[in-house]
């Protein structure tokens, strides 16, 4: 049976930051675009596909509803920095099939289980919305989605359970790929092509 975390670890990989500008997003659209997630994600689990059929649909998932560009330059840490923009896009592009691998394989576990919105409420300048998570076998428990449209678009940018923040992980590993790379970003998103 797969373990909470490794499961919200899984739910769409998002990462610790504020969104940098505000825009006309309301509670209803924070509330659409995880009804619309879940149900996506709800929809895969159901269909019971091979595994990479699995990780094609939750790589499309993550490219569909989260703020990818950001999201991996926070991964990429400060070597975003100094990153060309076509290094910024082949290590996006690397990033995503990454986690739709690694934790695809976790969501196969998942099979039987769903998730459900429950409800929303603004903080500062984005939206919060609350999801329960089913597990076969488990206490239900919450999954917290923050949802800003800073990029133009109603996208959820990071990810709580249980007032934990599950991002900061993926940051830690993949800056520690950077680093064994020893800042070479080329060879990290070819490691990224093939890790998870």
């Amino acid at each position: 049976m797969m373990h909470r975390r490794s499961f919200l670890v899984g739910l769409g990989t998002t990462l610790t930051f504020a969104p940098h500008a505000a825009f006309a997003l309301n509670q209803n659209e924070a509330r659409s675009l995880i009804n619309t997630l879940v149900g996506d994600i709800n929809a895969v689990i159901e269909a019971g596909k091979g595994e990479k059929a699995m990780f094609r649909e939750f790589e499309r998932i993550f490219a569909s509803y989260s703020d990818t560009s950001y999201i991996s330059a926070y991964a990429m840490g400060v070597e975003a920095r100094r990153a060309s923009s076509s290094q910024k896009r082949e290590f996006s592009k690397a990033f995503q099939g990454y986690i739709a691998r690694k934790y695809g394989r976790r969501f196969r576990e998942f099979i039987g289980g769903r998730l459900e919105v429950a409800k929303v409420k603004k903080v500062k300048k984005w939206y919060e919305v609350e999801t329960v998570a089913y597990l076969k076998g488990q206490s239900p428990f919450e999954v917290t989605f923050q949802v800003s449209n800073r990029s133009g678009k109603n996208r959820f940018f990071n990810m709580y359970i249980e007032g934990v923040n599950l991002l900061l992980t993926e940051r830690t590993e993949v800056g520690a790929i950077i680093d064994r790379n020893k800042g070479d970003l080329d060879k990290t998103i070819r490691d990224l092509k093939t890790l998870g």
